[in-house]
């Protein structure tokens, strides 16, 4: 499905997107911090962000497309807790993987399996399509599942355990493939023009905490 969806040439769109959106995420991520792309595809953040360690999981055997620094585990995200050990992230990045999961309790599991990843103080960012500002083009990919906005996004943090430290609505397109602009420097210039992104984003990010005093 995902070879379909996406050739070689959306790939390399999609990493030149990546750069200036991982650049301006980098504000979330210290550079002593280790941190886990969740869901990471072909490491498209995980790749280009920069920190003490990098860590990446995925269904599939994604390591041909990790760079030699990213440490591998091949899992899903809800069996972390078997594979990984409690506590040893200061970050966990989700992008477009919550919509995927079978319902809204199974998502609130997997941000519960996040939380427990983390350290006390830890931080979760998450990039999450929109179905309040995307409407029916949510279901244009066969494999979403869970309807989610950025109200029930932030819901499913704090059942999870989660304080809410920033929650853009309104922040990049649905898609690479959508009007969001390809050339490097005119997404640069989109993310530093906060003006623009009620007009064109579709896509919210939530950014949280688990509590410095969490068990």
């Amino acid at each position: 499905m995902y070879a379909h969806r996406f050739s070689d040439a959306d790939a390399r769109r999609k990493l030149a997107v990546w750069r200036e959106l991982t650049r301006w995420l980098q504000r979330y991520v210290p550079l002593e911090a280790a941190v886990l792309d969740l869901a990471c595809d072909r490491g498209a953040f995980i790749n280009q962000i920069r920190a003490a360690e990098r860590w990446a999981v995925d269904v599939r055997d994604v390591r041909q497309h990790l760079d030699p620094g990213v440490r591998f585990v091949q899992s899903d995200g809800l069996s972390l807790r078997e594979v990984m050990p409690a506590k040893s992230m200061d970050v966990v990045f989700v992008s477009n993987y919550l919509e995927h999961l079978p319902s809204a309790d199974v998502v609130i599991e997997q941000l519960k399996v996040v939380f427990d990843l983390l350290k006390p103080g830890g931080r979760a960012i998450v990039l999450q399509p929109n179905i309040r500002l995307t409407g029916a083009a949510y279901w244009d990919f066969l494999d979403h599942r869970t309807a989610l906005t950025d109200k029930s996004l932030e819901e499913a943090g704090r059942t999870a355990g989660f304080q809410t430290e920033e929650l853009v609505t309104r922040f990049i397109p649905y898609t690479t493939k959508s009007r969001f602009p390809q050339n490097p420097w005119i997404v640069r210039a989109y993310l530093a023009l906060r003006p623009l992104w009620p007009v064109f984003g579709q896509q919210s990010l939530y950014v949280a905490r688990k509590p410095a005093a969490a068990e």
